[in-house]
């Protein structure tokens, strides 16, 4: 009650006030699943989850968006992580929910991680791209940030751009933030030719930093923007964007979707006419 006296006389601590309350995963994140293997640390800042051979773990943001860009800092299992599998993605509710994916897919030690990027529209996946990265994502953390806009979706890696997929419809659905540290070694490592060692568990990922004061809150059926005058909200590559995206996707996409025309022996999907890998 007292908060809110200042905040009614004071503007300026309530700005602070709520300033200093952000990037809190206290605040900002509930814990879905796991039993105790997911942990906030160091007064909110630090997010752990673990997996060991009984379980992993799970967290979903408290807050639903539309729109936006959603930043996070990962610092991804060490050591021999095969099997296991690192997520930071949104997701929308219902069997015919869209999602817009971040996987990291654990390797052998010294081996490089995989990074799998899909999107779903209307509960239909299969919209795979595969990416190694130019350093060692365990050593320390690196930002992996999702920009969502009504004509495009970019995914960004240390602000380098790694993924562009152009939205077929501007409508979108409202999404919230989930992460996860799980098991699958029917799948994950070699298409599941190596399996987890459990003798190296728990196996743990970090997360901090997480950011989304450039996003539209969703909220009563209504969204926290009020107009589309937001840089973000209309943003595409620009010409030195466009050149790393060319940069990485020739130097380090290990799969693309589009190019697997064993995969569509009927034709490639329609959104590939808009989505080439130097698009």
């Amino acid at each position: 009650m007292a908060s809110l006296v200042l905040c009614l006389v004071s503007f300026a601590f309530c700005f602070l006030h709520y300033s200093l309350a952000s990037n809190n995963f206290n605040q900002d994140f509930d814990v879905t699943w796991g039993d105790g293997r997911a942990k906030v640390l160091n007064n909110g800042k630090l997010l752990t989850l673990s997996l060991d051979k009984v379980s992993g773990s799970g967290v979903k943001s408290k807050k639903e968006y539309l729109f936006g860009r959603i930043d996070m800092q990962l610092k991804l299992v060490r050591g021999n992580s095969a099997g296991t599998v690192t997520t930071y993605y949104l997701s929308s509710q219902g069997s015919t929910h869209d999602e817009i994916d971040f996987e990291f897919l654990g390797n052998l030690s010294g081996d490089p991680y995989i990074v799998h990027t899909n999107v779903y529209t209307q509960g239909k996946g299969d919209k795979e791209q595969q990416f190694y990265l130019w350093f060692d994502p365990t050593a320390d953390f690196h930002t992996y940030s999702i920009l969502w806009n009504p004509q495009t979706i970019i995914f960004y890696v240390d602000s380098t751009p790694i993924r562009v997929f152009k939205n077929m419809k501007s409508s979108g659905v409202p999404m919230r933030v989930y992460a996860s540290l799980w098991n699958a070694d029917d799948w994950a490592t070699r298409g599941g030719l190596i399996k987890t060692n459990w003798s190296n568990a728990p196996f743990i990922a970090s997360f901090r930093n997480f950011k989304d004061n450039n996003a539209c809150i969703w909220e009563f059926g209504k969204s926290s923007c009020t107009n589309s005058t937001k840089s973000w909200f209309s943003q595409e590559l620009d010409s030195t964007s466009q050149a790393r995206l060319q940069w990485v996707q020739k130097n380090y996409m290990v799969y693309n979707y589009c190019n697997d025309i064993n995969r569509f022996p009927q034709g490639l999907p329609l959104e590939c006419t808009f989505n080439s890998t130097t698009s």
